[in-house]
């Protein structure tokens, strides 16, 4: 067989939804249902998630890129903000404040986590607050599934007064110190991705959890045309339960009951899901020795949901060192990929003129990462 369609047709693709029985009857269940949109699906799924992450309130999306959008509106983002977020990434955690119009700029990664780096974010809050730059909101990527350092990034959120949003697309059932991603305890609010390759899947969804009610009602108003439905007197004299009005821009953002009810069947095997990743994990780093390969770190205080498992080839010899490793596995067979090429070098973002010399552990890791497969049931 031609390589080429061999690879098209890989055995082993870098990821991949994990679906059965119960989540095909859970969908077709619906078809016989009252409701296919905004029925009890979604409110049922919105408590399961509320439950798994132990967060007062859930906000299911039709994406999660809808998600971090409607968080930052909640926020009151607008043309007069800064965000920052991480660079490596995918580009909705910086696209969601840019559909804001905010100012968007980056913090460079620890080299260890690949995520933000505390110092780098401590110096550049510095600076920034010197100049009169600060940012009204971070947004904080838990990549690969496993947690930023919440704790001291949220000590230096509330010294200099700025929003957090956690982008845990990647990190449902994720824990940070003994406590799940999602909870809030050092967040505002907390956006997961249920993609078809993420932790558990709705084939296109997100959320956001938060616990202050606040921000619950905004979001709830702004995924469905920033509509509210309050049950109070109106000047129409239309009886209260069916009145409403729109009070602000919002989206169409919801999710289908099909969607909700594959999310509540998925959300059933998260702990599988967990248990089938972390073995992965451990074989690869138990079976991978070589000193040319470095791989992912463990930590204690902190619990990754490994959605992705990265290694990074030193960067002696440059790029091409990984890039070779990559021909070999897609000659192999074996599917790989590389999570992230930083945002600020994508073309669609060289008008905020990021220097990528201010970047340097992103930069590194863009020579030197490559995600190998990582999925359940492999």
């Amino acid at each position: 067989m031609d390589k080429g369609k061999f690879w098209r047709f890989s055995l082993i693709p870098y990821s991949k939804q994990s679906l059965n029985q119960d989540d095909v009857d859970a969908v077709l269940n619906i078809f016989s249902e009252k409701f296919i949109t905004q029925g009890p699906q979604v409110d049922v799924f919105e408590k399961g998630i509320c439950k798994v992450v132990n967060a007062k309130y859930a906000t299911v999306c039709n994406s999660a890129t809808s998600a971090l959008h409607i968080a930052c509106m909640a926020l009151n983002i607008g043309p007069d903000d800064i965000v920052w977020t991480s660079p490596i990434s995918f580009v909705a955690s910086a696209n969601a404040a840019r559909y804001c119009r905010a100012h968007i700029d980056f913090v460079d990664i620890d080299p260890d986590t690949n995520n933000i780096s505390i110092n780098a974010l401590s110096e550049k809050l510095r600076n920034a607050a010197a100049h009169n730059k600060l940012p009204k909101c971070l947004i904080v990527v838990h990549l690969c599934g496993l947690p930023c350092d919440m704790e001291q990034i949220a000590a230096l959120a509330k010294e200099y007064g700025i929003f957090v949003i956690e982008d845990a697309s990647h990190a449902l059932g994720a824990k940070y110190k003994g406590k799940p991603i999602g909870q809030g305890n050092f967040s505002d609010m907390c956006v997961f991705s249920f993609h078809a390759v993420k932790i558990i899947t709705t084939a296109e969804g997100g959320c956001v959890t938060t616990n202050n009610r606040d921000l619950y009602n905004s979001l709830i108003s702004l995924r469905s045309h920033g509509i509210i439905r309050d049950n109070v007197e109106n000047e129409f004299g239309l009886p209260s339960d069916i009145f409403y009005q729109q009070t602000r821009l919002g989206y169409n953002y919801r999710m289908s009951e099909f969607h909700a009810a594959l999310g509540v069947s998925q959300l059933k095997r998260l702990d599988a899901f967990f248990q089938d990743r972390q073995k992965t994990f451990d074989y690869y780093r138990h079976q991978i020795n070589n000193e040319q390969i470095i791989l992912p770190k463990i930590y204690d205080d902190r619990q990754s949901s490994h959605h992705l498992f990265v290694i990074k080839i030193p960067k002696k010899g440059g790029i091409i060192r990984r890039n070779a490793l990559y021909q070999h596995m897609k000659e192999e067979g074996i599917q790989t990929n590389l999570h992230y090429i930083p945002i600020f070098l994508h073309a669609d973002f060289k008008q905020y003129a990021i220097n990528p010399d201010d970047f340097p552990n992103a930069m590194t890791y863009f020579e030197t990462a490559l995600s190998i497969p990582l999925y359940p049931y492999m």
